[in-house]
């Protein structure tokens, strides 16, 4: 058994639901520690419970590269309907299974296993570190946006960031994530006067008088997005209204929307043209926004270009640049950080039932983590 598989299994054992770390970051650090690496527990309290954070870090030297992922996962669902214990790593057909397997558990892994082997034969001209939490499948608001504020408060920076996230679509190393969109959600409360529909001239209809500009909100063209990024778009997930009788015209309406903007539009710039709109036609309204995250971008330098060599070198394929998909951590850590790339094992049954990945790939995505460190600092 290869150190990287021996060491994912060990991950994956651990029954880290989110927000629960269940001893990965001990397991972690008590690796870390004998190479050099200062390991700084960062745990916070939020909401959901007890968060686990880490920073190890190894060096003051410049530059600072820094890999960041998460301990937590998903909740597995239905026991049933795995072929094999989510939390019990199994080996079948080729491929090892368990909740966590690609999303990122063997990505640690993968990159301890490659820090372990860079040390082995030299110093690097830098310093290395990790940001592990416990909170990214969660509500992320206790996980690394808080490690990110302390390092910031002490003016630590970081030049180079690799995010261990699941990026690959169809085989190993076909897509790295050099940036993602940002999520700015609201809740739209449209007013109105509650009545009988048989005396409509005594009511104001909040339905009705929010359709056409949700229609317009709908419609608009809120951006057209770059060289990196599709155009900004707006979906309406939820409308509420009524009191489930028949008779009974509803006092208000309340519309939930989202955005996934980016680094075309701002924030504040799509709230701006949603109140015209809404005032233009005349509604008396309130909104409760929420920016889930920041849209963040690393144009093609030196992560990029390192990474996508240790991939081609050890794949044959030349990388996809992306920006699809939800939020991640990425986000945070680019408010630290210029170069923030994400990249690891193929994606497709993260989340699901039977979770996997192939184990010929263990090894291979554990070397490209090293290649691409040893290039940058070079």
């Amino acid at each position: 058994m290869s150190a990287t598989l021996e060491l994912a299994k060990n991950l994956i054992a651990r029954r880290s639901v989110t927000p629960e770390d269940a001893g990965c970051l001990e397991l972690i650090a008590a690796r870390l520690e004998p190479l050099g690496f200062v390991c700084e527990r960062m745990d916070s309290t939020g909401p959901t419970g007890r968060v686990a954070n880490l920073w190890a870090r190894r060096g003051q030297a410049k530059p600072l590269v820094v890999f960041a992922g998460h301990t937590d996962v998903v909740p597995p669902g239905p026991r049933d309907r795995w072929h094999s214990d989510p939390f019990q790593p199994a080996e079948r057909e080729g491929h090892l299974y368990g909740r966590g397997a690609a999303d990122m558990k063997t990505s640690i892994a993968a990159a301890i296993t490659a820090v372990e082997r860079l040390l082995a034969v030299g110093e690097p001209n830098g310093s290395l570190a990790f940001l592990l939490t416990s909170d990214e499948e969660g509500d992320a608001t206790d996980g690394t946006v808080k490690v990110v504020e302390t390092l910031k408060a002490r003016n630590e920076r970081i030049d180079f960031c690799i995010v261990g996230e699941p990026t690959s679509v169809h085989r190993l190393g076909d897509t790295i994530k050099n940036g993602r969109r940002g999520s700015l959600s609201g809740k739209l409360t449209v007013k109105g006067v509650q009545g009988h529909v048989a005396y409509p001239e005594k009511v104001k209809n909040p339905i009705h008088r929010a359709a056409p500009a949700l229609a317009e909100l709908a419609a608009a063209h809120w951006d057209i997005g770059n060289e990196f990024f599709p155009p900004t778009s707006f979906q309406i997930s939820n409308i509420h209204a009524g009191t489930g009788a028949t008779n009974v015209v509803p006092g208000i309406c309340e519309v939930l929307f989202n955005f996934r903007f980016s680094t075309a539009s701002s924030a504040q710039s799509l709230q701006e043209r949603v109140h015209h709109i809404l005032d233009r036609h005349g509604l008396e309204y309130e909104i409760i926004w929420t920016l889930g995250g920041k849209p963040f971008l690393t144009p093609p330098g030196r992560l990029v270009a390192a990474l996508s060599h240790a991939i081609e070198a050890e794949t044959g394929i030349a990388p996809e640049l992306s920006t699809s998909g939800g939020t991640s951590d990425g986000r945070f850590i680019a408010e630290i950080c210029q170069e923030v790339v994400e990249f690891g094992p193929v994606n497709a049954t993260i989340h699901q039932i039977d979770e996997c990945i192939a184990i010929a790939d263990i090894d291979p995505l554990s070397r490209i983590y090293e290649a691409a460190f040893r290039e940058l600092f070079s």
